[in-house]
């Protein structure tokens, strides 16, 4: 398998603690008791997720095990702060959700390029006694310890962002169509699972409109309880406005095909039966109308269908503008 993908990782964080305040009392040359002045503390360094267009994976976060931030200094006198922890900033590809691996909370998903998520605050630095001095109080001789650090163990997963994910079994020509309408140049051979990662590409259609399609492997029955590759991988699915159903039509039943690849997405995730579809049945530039008349008999009722070749260009174009017109709905 291409090891250059990697989406799912899992990390040791601890954010920095915060810095003591201080209990420093003011000595100066003519007034031994001039008060206090102690100085706040710094705060800890976070640990953020921050959103890159620049990264499609997390390989880069593959052998990154622990990450630690920097701890805040402590205050000093002539109500001196001390120095903020360095944050620790990972940059992911958008489309990572954050999650506590110990209780399953979700921290938080980055969407957007640039976007900051913390994922481990940083401790608040202690107040120094300065803060402490009152009428009756003048020289308080105590100051607030830091926030202690926060530590977890956190899994970060990537779920591609794409406008159309393509949904079909092994071998049915999903990896042609991408590399046919997009620059995209996906492994393609004629055997089952010759695509083993998730493939984008982008789509170049009229007046300098674009939009983003994604190539899931191939998902087989019983994928949703963990066979094949395809649980794996039906995270992908879930991000993407349009499935975009495929099926050769060397397949005896289309609408059976069909039917158990939509029982397989609502056994992973019921909310995917609420995504637009569409159906494409493939590897027809060797069928006459006669043949695509008798197929059309086995088309499942509910959803949209369109005839094409990857290869030959049929309805290409006409499957380019459903998809568009799915999209500005």
């Amino acid at each position: 398998m291409n090891s250059n993908f990697v989406d799912y990782v899992r990390i040791y964080v601890r954010s920095g603690k915060g810095g003591a305040g201080s209990a420093h009392l003011l000595r100066v040359k003519y007034n031994a008791k001039a008060g206090p002045d102690g100085g706040d503390g710094g705060r800890g360094g976070h640990v953020i997720l921050r959103g890159n267009t620049q990264r499609w994976t997390l390989l880069h976060l593959k052998y990154t095990k622990h990450v630690f931030a920097e701890n805040g200094q402590n205050g000093g006198e002539n109500l001196r702060t001390g120095r903020q922890g360095e944050d620790q900033i990972l940059d992911v590809p958008l489309g990572c959700i954050c999650r506590d691996a110990d209780t399953g909370e979700v921290l938080g998903e980055v969407t957007e390029d640039g976007q900051m998520l913390v994922i481990a605050k940083g401790g608040r630095g202690g107040l120094g006694n300065d803060h402490f001095k009152s009428a009756t109080n003048q020289t308080p001789r105590y100051a607030q310890p830091g926030e202690p650090a926060v530590e977890r163990l956190v899994i970060i997963e990537l779920k591609m962002l794409a406008d159309v994910g393509l949904v079909g079994f092994p071998n049915a020509g999903k990896s042609t169509l991408l590399s046919t309408v997009s620059a995209a140049r996906p492994e393609i051979a004629d055997y089952p699972f010759t695509t083993l990662v998730p493939n984008l590409g982008i789509v170049k259609y009229r007046d300098d409109q674009s939009f983003c399609i994604a190539d899931i492997p191939g998902i087989i029955e019983g994928a949703s309880e963990g066979k094949g590759l395809g649980l794996r991988f039906l995270r992908h699915i879930e991000r993407n406005s349009i499935l975009l159903f495929m099926v050769s039509c060397e397949q005896l039943d289309i609408a059976h095909e069909y039917n158990v690849l939509l029982e397989e997405l609502r056994k992973y995730s019921p909310e995917l039966l609420d995504k637009e579809r569409l159906l494409a049945v493939t590897k027809c530039d060797m069928l006459d109308e006669t043949m695509i008349e008798q197929l059309k008999k086995h088309l499942p009722e509910g959803v949209e269908t369109i005839f094409i070749s990857a290869v030959s260009g049929l309805n290409i174009q006409e499957l380019k503008d459903c998809i568009v017109r799915k999209l500005q709905a």
